[in-house]
């Protein structure tokens, strides 16, 4: 027996899963299909990152019946705070600070730039939520062949169902192999760095404020989460290393790496101790030339992949799900035909560009800063100090932040 759907969703991660929930909410009929299986995602270490979920990236959770399923609470991000050094030595006298207050935003985003939410926390939700939603098939693991047709793609499930869908929606990570069958040339630029990530406990409170201070090697953030069973102040700590030198810190015992830790995150916070496993993920960015493909579209980590300097990677993925979701539940409501090539094409016109100009941002924002150059530092620190005076610019770049 075929089964007929309006679209099949091929990758059940954040992106993927976010979208299914989306339209199933809406009536539209989904089958989501992943090769592994979603319940040991829930496990602690299974994947120990932090998102920074913007304000816009937050109403698309919402949509999709999720944001109020989060297990655990959100961290505040009220503060970010932007400084540039040299290891070793003291930051520039000259700063960056965001306040939420001066942004100018409305109720609808509760006085915050973004929220912090453990990756554990946000599959926990998604797995409820599609296993609750009708008209919303999930199969997991399972191994699936897709072949596209001018009229729509035929999905047969190895040893299981066969689906007829309008859209097939590639949502399987960077290594997309729907995307690659279909052609979509992809650039890869690599920056030959590490990202380093990992949770601390430390001894003063962080006042829900970010800090994002800039080094030679690389950019090193500490995010504001929300207190835990073992620390009452925690945060999430993204550090960038030139990959070498990353791998001897991620061979150092646990102390010894606490201290390189310590020597970036400064003093403000106390004394600090490394809660749990450290992550480590290379880095590169990637320039996908389509978006969409007969009766395919591509999102997420599949579509597109930045520097993660401006924690946007994610949160472009939530977009992309904003923008087809609307599209494909508006398109099912009338009538029409949710994988047209004018729906596609409507799709890639709204985000693509987008999506780009976010990658030339961070990549650009990498080179500036992960330098030592003397000439460059110095007009990088006269730019954060002129940001930070400019009150019309610095609330562009406050709502730009936040996805407004």
């Amino acid at each position: 027996m075929t089964h007929e759907v309006d679209v099949c969703v091929v990758g059940a991660g954040p992106v993927g899963g976010a979208l299914a929930c989306v339209l199933a909410g809406a009536g539209v009929s989904v089958a989501v299909i992943d090769r592994a299986a979603l319940p040991p995602m829930e496990h602690p270490d299974f994947d120990g990152r932090a998102y920074a979920i913007a304000a816009g990236s937050r109403r698309v959770l919402e949509q999709a019946g999720l944001w109020d399923r989060l297990p655990f609470p959100p961290g505040p991000i009220r503060d970010i705070r932007v400084t540039d050094g040299k290891l070793g030595r003291p930051a520039s006298r000259l700063f960056l600070h965001f306040d939420v207050r001066e942004a100018g935003g409305s109720d609808a985003e509760d006085e915050a730039f973004g929220w912090m939410v453990e990756a554990r926390s946000l599959r926990m939700a998604l797995n409820a939520r599609l296993a609750a939603l009708p008209g919303l098939a999930v199969h997991a693991p399972a191994e699936a062949r897709v072949e596209r047709e001018a009229e729509g793609a035929v999905v047969q499930i190895a040893g299981g169902a066969r689906f007829r869908a309008r859209l097939v929606v590639a949502a399987e990570g960077r290594r997309s192999a729907l995307r690659e069958a279909a052609g979509i040339r992809v650039t890869h630029l690599p920056y030959g760095q590490t990202g380093i990530v990992c949770a601390i406990g430390h001894e003063r409170p962080h006042h829900e404020t970010a800090l994002e201070h800039f080094l030679p090697a690389g950019p090193f953030a500490q995010l504001p989460m929300a207190p835990t069973d073992g620390a009452a102040h925690v945060s999430a700590i993204v550090w960038t290393e030139r990959t070498a030198q990353a791998a001897r810190i991620l061979a150092l015992d646990d102390a010894s790496f606490t201290r390189e830790l310590a020597r970036r995150l400064g003093d403000h916070l106390g004394a600090v101790r490394l809660l749990g496993r450290r992550w480590s993920y290379p880095l590169a960015a990637m320039l996908v030339h389509r978006y969409t493909a007969p009766r395919l579209a591509v999102i997420g980590d599949a579509a597109h992949g930045v520097h993660p300097i401006a924690g946007q990677g994610l949160n472009l993925g939530f977009l992309d799900v904003g923008v087809l979701g609307a599209l494909v539940i508006e398109a099912v409501r009338d009538g029409a035909d949710p994988g047209s090539p004018a729906l596609l094409a409507r799709y890639q016109a709204a985000r693509r560009p987008a999506n780009l100009l976010m990658l030339a941002a961070t990549d650009g924002l990498d080179r500036l800063f992960s330098t030592d150059n003397p000439v460059l530092r110095l007009a990088r620190d006269i730019g954060i100090a002129g940001v930070h005076r400019i009150g019309p610019l610095k609330r562009l770049f406050m709502r730009q932040a936040m996805g407004i």
